[in-house]
């Protein structure tokens, strides 16, 4: 179902709900024929479709504005209240007077003097509860919405950090680089001792950053230094780079271990000789830290699986919607990291354990669960006590709000069940020995 026919489903059920609540509480469904239902039906409809959809447009403007953070905004909330109450007084005084003058024939001047607040109370009093209940779920979803990035950040972080880990020191350039250091210990015991200084600098780093997300363009265009300058032992004249001494923004900020990938990357399938100078340049253009070598492809060389670019991507996608930038052409390649200089702030990932056991995971849906609860609860205690004054201020005669408290009611007993009932039928030890039986049938078919 597209979100159209979704939309247009939602608002003509609203229409029909408050057909009933309009019924109940002034006409009492009383009809001389059907033709009479018929267009009181279809004028509520109308109603529905107008209200609805003018609101609709108005929160989707809303969306357009950027209000700051993703928490509760309260500026947010009283200019949609606001607005929705303007929007909807303007939109019941047209409807009235296009379906009196109209339909009803009759004269402008008469739709006037009719007018009376009772006219507009009904339709103001049942557009303030649908957008104060839409006010909740949106903000409750938004809530949702941020947790999921979060736990998305918490796993992605991991496993980014655990393929990075694998693949920051490639076995190659380890085995390369202890080959070139029992070389130079013979040959130049001077270099040898550099070249064990700069890998003991690498290691250093790779343990020191190994558990940020961000660090400064400044922090990473250092250990680039060191790390060329391992290369530049190994390959001496047969490798060139140019890395700028400084960012031009110090608060300036990328993911660790980015620019190693790249020039790992640029070694790795670039022949590297002496008649073929590798040439590298490391570079700021605009809000990018570009990394650009000259290509020339290995004729042998193994298949790419290219962690090292999908590392650098799936970490800054969990970080910012400014995207890793690519570009291969016939005689360069080059990548542009966004430098980014806004502070991020991921929630929890500098306490979260580096290895997210199953404890650490069963601990945190347990939480999860019992907010989700509690949520349930308290906008419970506040939207019937509210049901409940709309009722009394309306018409008392009839007491509807009882139905909202006890349909509700029912889920929250069954919310409460869910989460602290642990091995009855549906309860959260059922789910796990699912999972967990799931999972084991799962393994075997893959072992057949």
């Amino acid at each position: 179902m597209n979100k159209t026919t979704r939309d247009i489903l939602i608002t003509f059920f609203i229409g029909v709900a408050v057909y009933m609540v309009g019924n109940i509480l002034y006409d009492g469904f009383d009809y001389e024929n059907t033709n009479e239902f018929l267009i009181e039906f279809a004028i509520y409809q109308l109603y529905s479709f107008v209200l609805g959809y003018s609101n609709k447009f108005f929160f989707d403007y809303l969306e357009t504005i950027n209000w700051g953070s993703g928490k509760i905004n309260i500026k947010r909330i009283v200019i949609g209240i606001t607005g929705s109450v303007v929007i909807t007084m303007i939109m019941i005084f047209l409807l009235r007077m296009f379906i009196t003058v109209t339909f009803y024939g009759q004269s402008f001047e008469a739709f006037i003097t009719n007018q009376k607040w009772n006219h507009y109370s009904f339709g103001l009093w049942i557009t303030l509860t649908i957008v104060i209940i839409f006010h909740f779920v949106y903000f409750y979803n938004r809530y949702q919405k941020n947790r999921i990035k979060e736990q998305k950040v918490i796993a992605g972080t991991a496993s980014a950090k655990f393929d990075a880990l694998k693949n920051q020191l490639d076995p190659h350039f380890l085995f390369n680089s202890l080959n070139v250091l029992t070389s130079l210990i013979d040959e130049n015991p001077k270099n040898a001792q550099r070249f064990t200084t700069a890998l003991s600098k690498v290691y250093r780093y790779v343990l020191e950053q190994k558990n940020k997300d961000l660090v400064t363009v400044d922090e990473e265009l250092d250990f680039a230094r060191t790390y060329m300058s391992l290369l530049k032992m190994r390959f001496e004249d047969s490798i060139i780079f140019d890395i700028p001494e400084h960012a031009a923004n110090p608060e300036s900020k990328v993911v660790p271990l980015s620019l190693q990938l790249l020039l790992e990357n640029a070694v790795k399938h670039n022949t590297v000789t002496s008649s073929k100078p590798l040439h590298i340049k490391i570079y700021e253009e605009g809000e990018n830290l570009v990394v650009i070598n000259n290509l020339q492809p290995k004729q042998i060389v193994k298949k790419s699986s290219g962690v090292g670019l999908n590392n650098i991507r799936q970490r800054y996608n969990l970080l910012t919607n400014k995207k890793v930038i690519i570009n291969q052409q016939a005689e360069r390649f080059a990548v542009a990291l966004p430098m980014l200089t806004k502070q991020i702030s991921i929630m929890r990932t500098q306490q979260t354990p580096s290895r997210m056991n199953d404890s650490y995971v069963r601990a945190r849906k347990r939480v999860d669960e019992l907010k989700e609860f509690y949520y349930s609860i308290i906008s419970y205690c506040i939207i019937i006590p509210f049901l409940a004054f709309v009722n009394y201020w309306t018409s008392w005669h009839y007491q509807w709000f009882w139905w909202p408290m006890l349909g509700w009611g029912i889920g929250i007993c069954f919310h409460a069940y869910k989460v602290f009932v642990n091995d009855g039928v549906f309860g959260s030890g059922w789910e796990r020995r699912k999972i967990e039986q799931y999972m084991k049938d799962e393994e075997t078919k893959n072992w057949k």
